[in-house]
């Protein structure tokens, strides 16, 4: 058990992230202080893993002691540098990179051997811009920023319109539900569980959007694992494809996404592999019941009942386990989007729209690609996106003031007043619910119109 758990604690090890992001040439800008912490946090680790050979015997870091006196509480000598070798020039200190590369006095002339930039976003809770990097592979820089969007809310309100527009709305709707549970049951464990992101330095925070939120697991692992065996297991037999590249599409999908979080210094290597078997997981015991929810939904009276009040009942208990943050109000819009496609499903069977195919038209087989089909795919997602942007923008300004009126919360300060639950839970709920329910019934509704 004790090895278990030292393997886990190194997998939890920020150095292990900090040493990806170097090989992948990204180089961090701290100031001394930081570089200070960092090597303490280090000796600290250092004698964390000696206990195991010191008959167990544990000793805390507590505050104001130094990295060599936690290593003496526990019987360790360990030459570390600075201990025994002359103090070098403060401006020397001042210039040596965390990562051991010497960097230009004064911080000119950063960007010699790559380029210095800021995370693209700013963090979504404090407004916080974070630290400089240097990129040293801009190759590698676009790619894991692809694989990190794959997972971000641009990538969802653009995917899952597509395949539902253009592909195949049996298989969208029930990736969406598939999707929907994967993130709800991944938000509320963060919460539950409350570990913090990976400590910086040494790792350095290439993005800061989702800073403030718990880390294990890895919610980004979590649905870039489940969406692609999903959507790979879904189409599996009801479109002819070669299921060799399919599967290798789909691994590849969710290796990039993965390696991503670490490139990005938002999880640790023990993170993402957790979000990956809590994924895989979840996908044993929910793909098999996938017919009899999509069954009740589209067919039982009492449907539009459950449909509402089960998903609000999630979204409140969510918002019980932790104080205010960004990952509450992204359950309560991940479970309105859900509830909205399901009511939509239901609405649209009883009104004899878009029809599943029957089995006698299955297997599907991929048409050949032409310059009006793209075309025509590309003008109803850019029509359609628009359409649901135009709706989630009209409903945002008319739901917040009215709960907060409802609530009686000033809404003159839109970030304040989100920051109360009783305007959060319902904001997020219902202009997220109707943005799903436009996904699956109104815009199709005015394609048809639109022949």
């Amino acid at each position: 058990m004790e090895k278990i758990k030292e393997h886990l604690r190194y997998l939890q090890d920020p150095h292990i992230v900090a040493r990806f992001q170097l090989i992948c040439g990204i180089r961090g800008t701290f100031s001394e202080p930081a570089r200070a912490d960092s090597l303490t946090h280090d000796r600290c680790r250092l004698a964390e893993q000696a206990h195991f050979h010191n008959n167990g015997a544990l000793h805390h870091c507590t505050a104001g002691e130094t990295g060599d006196e936690r290593l003496a509480g526990v019987g360790v000598q360990r030459r570390l540098t600075g201990a025994t070798e002359p103090r070098k020039p403060k401006r020397e200190v001042e210039d040596a990179s965390p990562n051991g590369a010497t960097l230009p006095a004064d911080g000119e002339g950063l960007a010699v051997s790559g380029s210095t930039l800021k995370p693209l976003r700013r963090n979504s809770l404090t407004g916080e811009a974070g630290q400089e990097f240097v990129i040293e592979n801009r190759f590698l820089f676009y790619l894991f920023t692809f694989g990190t969007e794959l997972g971000n809310e641009l990538f969802y309100i653009s995917f899952f319109p597509f395949l539902m527009w253009n592909v195949d709305a049996f298989v969208s709707r029930r990736l969406i539900m598939v999707w929907v549970w994967v993130m709800y049951v991944g938000q509320c464990t963060k919460d539950l569980l409350g570990w913090p992101r990976p400590a910086s330095p040494p790792v350095v925070k290439v993005e800061m959007f989702y800073n403030s939120e718990y880390s294990m697991p890895s919610t980004h692992a979590m649905s870039g694992t489940a969406i692609p065996l999903s959507l790979f297991f879904m189409t599996h037999g009801r479109w002819e494809y070669p299921y060799p590249l399919g599967f290798s599409l789909a691994l590849c999908w969710c290796l990039l996404v993965c390696s991503s979080r670490i490139y990005m210094g938002m999880h640790s290597v023990l993170d993402v592999i957790a979000g990956i078997l809590y994924s895989i997981l979840i996908l044993l015991f929910f793909l098999p019941a996938l017919d009899t929810i999509d069954s009740f939904n589209l067919t039982c009276r009492y449907a539009p009942l459950v449909i509402i009040s089960v998903p609000l009942a999630l979204a409140i208990f969510s918002f019980t386990l932790d104080s205010w943050s960004t990952s509450r109000g992204d359950t309560a819009q991940i479970l309105g989007v859900g509830a909205g496609v399901a009511l939509a499903s239901h609405v649209n069977q009883l009104l004899g729209l878009m029809p599943d195919l029957t089995a006698d038209q299955l297997p599907l087989t991929v048409p050949a690609l032409s310059v009006g089909m793209v075309s025509a795919a590309m003008l109803r997602l850019v029509l359609g996106v628009m359409v649901l942007v135009a709706i989630r923008t009209l409903m945002k300004a008319i739901t917040i003031p009215l709960v907060c009126w409802v609530v009686r919360v000033p809404s003159y300060d839109v970030r304040k007043a989100r920051q109360y639950a009783e305007v959060e839970l319902p904001y997020r709920y219902i202009v997220y619910g109707m943005v799903g329910f436009s996904v699956l019934f109104v815009v199709p509704l005015l394609f048809t119109y639109m022949n």
